[in-house]
């Protein structure tokens, strides 16, 4: 998308929920009405993807980024997430094994 594009706000949407076409939730900026957020701290995560596979939103996305840990471990990938599609509803936080997602208050 172009930088000076800009996506439709959730309150831009038409009523009902109506899908106008198919595939478009990407299109949607819907991160506006989170009151937490969730931060992935990348030290304690082990990269069970948990987070990914719960998600209703898909906002957690693998990046070809390698990471050491402050203990020296090694992990070929990091997560990062959409905070444009995140509605901070908190399923990462809860289903985290070893509480590496916290979830902290949006600051506007």
């Amino acid at each position: 998308m172009a930088a000076e594009e800009k996506l439709p706000a959730w309150n831009e949407i038409p009523p009902g929920g109506i899908i106008i076409e198919p595939g478009n939730a990407e299109e949607r900026y819907t991160g506006d009405w989170r009151v937490f957020r969730p931060v992935i701290n990348q030290d304690k995560c082990i990269r069970c993807l948990l987070c990914w596979v719960y998600c209703p939103d898909s906002v957690f996305h693998i990046v070809d980024e390698e990471y050491v840990t402050s203990k020296g471990r090694k992990y070929s990938f990091s997560l990062k997430i959409d905070y444009d599609h995140c509605k901070g509803c908190g399923i990462c936080v809860e289903e985290c094994p070893v509480n590496a997602i916290d979830f902290v208050e949006e600051v506007k």
